[in-house]
């Protein structure tokens, strides 16, 4: 566990991956050099890691399907070949309805069935079935904003790549890998960031933070409007993610908690969201992967174009 400064950094670098150290000095009381030996430990346990997460319509990633996987044999090595496809960003193992979920992330619903068949193709999957998500209605980590009205050059692109690789990188390593000056570079990196092409957070360590216990949830709605329940499921303490869409439900979810007495009371308050019935909830025993990278081509695409 951390200390009560170090919770309050992680928690400062995941609203802001790009925070200065001066700033993150004046939020806990400490001195700039005091602060910076602290993050740099912190990155360098991989407590938390920065990185940049580019918005899903600039990399052409807009179809995504949530996958509950049963299996034959172990369920692990089914797991590790699941996530080392590059489509899947998510994948863990569960105890509940199915022995693993993943989620996948394609360019459309085409390439999304091609993938999902792949993954029926591994050795030891059973059955694979498809939540396909609509609309991210919450994401503690991923950009669900819509995009500003922002054109994106090659120097864009690969700044987007950097950033990708090393959130916290420096404006003067950055502004000698695109060749403008530092403030230059500066400019160009608060504009992505503001237009909502790319968001700089903390990944964090969820037991560092106190959260040992991860559930997942998908619930059909009664009554009301999809949305208007999944923002209302959205809304409790707890829930990191939430997603609107069809299949066996209307919304599937995932939340944190640090004991599993209070990943029941997180369950039960969805429970009692108007118009929302828990049909599923799975425990997850292990995350195997947890990815928000994408493969950026070397050259912006007409995905690159955003429009507000």
């Amino acid at each position: 566990m951390l200390d009560a400064v170090d919770t309050v950094l992680v928690r400062e670098l995941q609203r802001d991956g790009r925070a200065t150290f001066q700033a993150l000095a004046d939020r806990v009381g400490l001195s700039r050099t005091a602060v910076r030996a602290r993050v740099q430990h912190l990155l360098e346990t991989q407590v938390v890691r920065v990185v940049g997460i580019v918005h899903s319509a600039v990399v052409g990633t807009q179809a995504v399907g949530h996958v509950s996987i049963t299996v034959d044999g172990s369920a692990r090595q089914a797991a590790e070949s699941i996530a080392a496809r590059p489509c899947v960003s998510f994948a863990a193992l569960t105890a509940g309805p199915c022995d693993l979920v993943a989620q996948v992330r394609t360019r459309d619903d085409e390439a999304l069935a091609a993938e999902v068949d792949q993954l029926r193709a591994i050795a030891g999957v059973r059955s694979a079935e498809v939540f396909r998500s609509v609309a991210t209605v919450r994401d503690a980590y991923s950009v669900v904003r819509e995009l500003g009205d922002i054109a994106l050059d090659d120097i864009d692109w690969r700044l987007l790549q950097e950033l990708q690789r090393d959130g916290r990188a420096p404006y003067t390593r950055l502004a000698q890998i695109i060749g403008l000056s530092q403030a230059a570079t500066r400019a160009r990196v608060v504009r992505l960031m503001r237009s909502g092409v790319i968001q700089v957070t903390g990944l964090a360590d969820p037991l560092a933070l106190g959260a040992a216990e991860l559930g997942g949830f998908g619930v059909v709605v009664d009554t009301g409007g999809v949305r208007k329940v999944a923002e209302a499921v959205a809304a409790q303490p707890g829930v990191r993610y939430v997603a609107a869409g069809f299949g066996r439900y209307d919304i599937v979810g995932l939340a944190e908690a640090s004991s599993r007495e209070e990943l029941v009371n997180i369950l039960d308050a969805i429970r009692a969201v108007p118009g929302a019935t828990v049909r599923d909830s799975w425990h997850h025993l292990e995350v195997i992967k947890e990815s928000y990278a994408a493969e950026l081509p070397d050259k912006p695409q007409e995905a690159g174009r955003a429009a507000g």
